[in-house]
């Protein structure tokens, strides 16, 4: 059912996509920046959103809409310029072939994905679905169910802050819209033809993507995973209420309101070091996680690798993965009696502009959980989990996709 999100329902929006993010999905200090300024005046002209479900969206077309670039980079950004501005184009294209954009979508679960699509929303007095194409944030295009349902990439637009707007159009093999293989080639191309854009000077490691438009019974298809807006909300109110001070309590949480299974990989931890290098669109790292008790001279650790978002986490009493993406990799810090501290960060959260470990996660008691993937993201030989496991490759696991609760299963706990 259709509902209206006002200003103070975007951080607790903000706090539980962070959560569903994966360690990416922009950064909760990105997102508070661009919330800080949503106000009724010069640049919006309302200060509130419609949010309707994929059934509801009938009344026009829809298009994704997202920033694509370093989260360390975004967390500049005071307005959605590029993301509106690619949306205006998009507008702008349908209304000379005679059609009417209506919706916009997030890419993802994230805190900027979803903040991102609230704002434009706001801007351009249209309506934001509530669904998006991972149920988690993914560093590259195609582990979205937009290209793997073979969505039509044709108009994409990629806008700078400045306003410098780039079209990528790729040619289809046969007819208008190409086959399926064109569909799925062209999310890869794109991918790798935006990310040079993005890396330029004129672009500063991020722009505004719009991309995928959906006509109604398209974008029913294309978007499965559905309701994943009113789930990250539902977690933010939950958490801003007390009601989640531990991981025991998001553990069961989550199983019993979402209906999603999340493991702990490793309890009891601290963060020992973070670190990162910002490059080609992507914030590369790895955040090491220590015992709080050590036992004897034997300190266990998780180390968790990241493009943007946590991709993979291994365990130093293990030869085997804690975890691979396309399944979530979280952090949820302990929230102390006084309900003071923040308990979810994205990966970009965890360091300040110096590369330091940001004071306000150090020496916090911390869990990394591990969430199963949706289903859509598991396909066997699927275009999501190739791409996904492709990336994981990359990292230092050549190994085959094993689902976290396997995983967890074999070791019997870390």
């Amino acid at each position: 059912m259709a509902y209206v999100l006002n200003r103070a329902d975007l951080e607790p929006l903000l706090l539980g996509g962070c959560f569903f993010g994966s360690g990416g999905g922009g950064t909760v200090v990105s997102a508070r920046s661009l919330v800080s300024h949503f106000e009724k005046g010069a640049y919006y002209p309302a200060d509130h959103v419609r949010v309707v479900t994929v059934d509801e969206a009938t009344e026009g077309e829809s298009v994704m809409v997202a920033y694509m670039g370093a989260p360390e980079a975004i967390d500049s950004a005071a307005y959605p310029i590029g993301p509106v501005m690619a949306v205006e184009n998009v507008q702008k294209r349908l209304a000379s072939q005679g059609r009417k954009l209506a919706y916009v979508v997030p890419p993802e679960s994230g805190a900027l994905g979803f903040t991102v699509a609230c704002l434009v929303a706001a801007k351009l007095g249209l309506a934001v679905v509530d669904g998006d194409g991972a149920g988690r944030a993914v560093p590259s295009l195609p582990m979205l169910t937009f290209a793997a349902r073979h969505v039509d990439p044709r108009p994409a637009f990629l806008v700078s802050q400045d306003g410098l707007a780039v079209e990528l159009d790729v040619t289809p093999r046969k007819g208008e819209g190409g086959d399926r293989q064109h569909q799925e080639d062209v999310s890869v191309i794109v991918e790798q033809m935006m990310r040079p854009i993005v890396a330029a000077p004129e672009f500063n490691e991020f722009g505004g993507l719009a991309m995928w438009v959906m006509a109604p019974q398209t974008l029913h298809h294309a978007v499965p995973i559905t309701g994943t807006l009113s789930r990250a909300l539902d977690f933010g109110r939950a958490l801003m209420a007390g009601d989640l001070r531990r991981a025991e309590d998001v553990v069961a949480y989550l199983q019993h309101r979402c209906h999603v299974r999340a493991l702990p990989l490793f309890d009891a931890g601290v963060i020992a070091s973070a670190k990162v290098d910002t490059t080609g669109g992507f914030d590369l790292g790895t955040v090491v996680i220590r015992a709080a008790q050590a036992h004897g001279n034997d300190v266990p650790t998780a180390t968790v690798l990241y493009q943007n978002e946590s991709l993979l986490a291994w365990s130093s009493r293990s030869a085997q993965p804690l975890c691979m993406a396309p399944d979530s990799i979280a952090y949820f810090f302990d929230v102390g009696p006084d309900g003071q501290g923040q308990a979810v960060a994205s990966n970009g959260d965890l360091l300040n502009p110096d590369g330091s470990l940001n004071p306000a996660f150090k020496d916090r008691p911390v869990t990394v959980l591990g969430l199963a993937a949706n289903a859509h993201l598991r396909v066997p030989n699927g275009l999501i989990l190739d791409s996904f496991m492709a990336q994981v490759a990359t990292l230092g696991y050549r190994g085959p996709y094993v689902p976290v609760e396997a995983l967890t299963s074999s070791k019997g706990g870390v």
